[in-house]
């Protein structure tokens, strides 16, 4: 690791904006918040907090800047998940605030494709992938609900400036190769606990040819190392994503800000020329190994989705893997969108169709299986090969379940075979 002196990183100048004061790293700062967004499992303590903080006539401090989604148990799968739902509604009309609502998606795909986050920005979410965000050039993280009710009363949240810790990304992918498995082995390297309370910037030259899709994918696991954001340089790249998204384009250049380069970071290096399909085993994320090393494990269960890798690019690669070929007998497949937008350019494309000739499930856009919630949910024994971020114990299902991350690549291509297969094999 090396040291960079001088100049300011990316998220302090985000951070100097919010606070309107000059902030370095390490300094307390009480911060503006730009957009903050709850879903209906954080959404209801968050509520009945801002309420008990601020009066049950309160007023919360901007609507337009608060968003809400329906996504983990959507449709309402239980009578308390319904009663959720009608609890937030009402604080939706109540307040005048945005309200998704069913339906719409993923809250980490929806908010930023309608539009919410702008580089520069400084963005808080009730729920720890918020980091998500960081494709687009915000300092994004996530926030306990009663932290959001002290947001919603005032519009302000105390921060410590994090340290930037400069993630370099070298080299080009080979072919069926991802940038899930570019972040799977940074993990992997860095540990879960590696990066804590650090804004992770992802940087170098692969990191800068990624699409915003695959950006999403590695900022929406920072958290897995313990980062307190990932972020990545707002570019061309982020500008043409949000020219259709945002109304105000003066709005998005104004965000396109980057690292000095004589500013305070620490860098850690990875070549991925050789890098090879990763997988993270049972039961931590940063358990990872090259798909090389990882024993012939068969799977009873193959998820394609959520906010991590949920998207059309995911959901093509994974389709050109499985080249017309049916599921494996005894093995199931689920396809969850990350969102109805992603939903409906993968029906044009008639992918929904395949998944479904294939034997697949495709449902509605919602975070399904990921965090054992809706359906999908594994039995004592069952292994689950996912797209997903996390693979704790009884994460999806049953504590004497077993869950393996990997790319969509990976999922397809095991998901014709039965068993972990690498999809430069196929």
């Amino acid at each position: 690791m090396t040291l960079h002196m001088s100049g300011q990183t990316l998220s302090e100048k985000i951070f100097c904006r919010a606070a309107r004061k000059e902030a370095q790293s390490g300094e307390f700062v009480m911060a503006k918040i730009d957009c903050a967004m709850i879903h209906d499992i954080t959404g209801p303590l968050a509520v009945k907090g801002f309420y008990e903080i601020a009066g049950r006539d309160a007023r919360v401090w901007d609507p337009s800047k608060i968003v809400m989604l329906f996504d983990h148990q959507v449709p309402a799968d239980s009578l308390k998940a319904a009663e959720n739902h009608i609890l937030l509604r009402n604080f939706a009309k109540e307040q005048g605030v945005l309200n998704y609502d069913i339906f719409c998606g993923v809250c980490h795909q929806v908010v930023p494709e309608k539009g919410h986050v702008l580089p520069g920005s400084l963005v808080v979410g009730a729920d720890s992938h918020t980091c998500t965000y960081g494709a687009l050039g915000a300092f994004a993280t996530g926030i306990g609900s009663t932290d959001m009710a002290s947001v919603f009363a005032t519009g302000k949240l105390w921060f410590m400036v994090p340290k930037t810790l400069q993630l370099m990304i070298e080299g080009r992918l080979q072919n069926r190769v991802t940038s899930k498995d570019v972040v799977l082995r940074i993990i992997g390297d860095i540990g879960a606990d590696g990066a804590n309370y650090l804004a992770c910037e992802f940087c170098g030259g692969a990191a800068a040819r990624m699409s915003i899709p695959e950006r999403m994918t590695v900022s929406n696991m920072a958290i897995e190392m313990g980062a307190k954001a990932g972020i990545f340089e707002p570019d061309e790249t982020t500008a043409g994503y949000l020219k259709e998204r945002v109304k105000d384009p003066a709005a998005i250049e104004a965000g396109i800000v980057q690292t000095d380069e004589d500013a305070i970071v620490s860098r850690k290096h990875w070549n991925v020329n050789d890098l090879e399909p990763q997988i993270a085993l049972p039961h931590n994320v940063d358990n990872v190994l090259p798909i090389s090393e990882v024993p012939n494990t068969k799977v009873d269960q193959v998820f394609l989705g959520s906010c991590t890798n949920g998207r059309l690019e995911d959901l093509q690669l994974a389709s050109e893997m499985m080249k017309g070929e049916p599921v494996a007998r005894g093995v199931r497949m689920i396809v969850v969108p990350a969102s109805r937008e992603e939903y409906m350019k993968a029906l044009r494309r008639g992918l929904v169709e395949k998944f479904m000739e294939a034997g697949a499930m495709v449902e509605s856009a919602c975070c399904g299986p990921c965090m054992g919630g809706s359906f999908g949910l594994l039995g004592e024994g069952e292994s689950c090969l996912s797209t997903s971020n996390r693979n704790f114990v009884g994460r999806q299902g049953s504590p004497k379940a077993f869950v393996y991350l990997a790319s969509p690549a990976t999922a397809g291509a095991s998901a014709i075979t039965g068993y972990i297969t690498d999809p430069r094999e196929v």
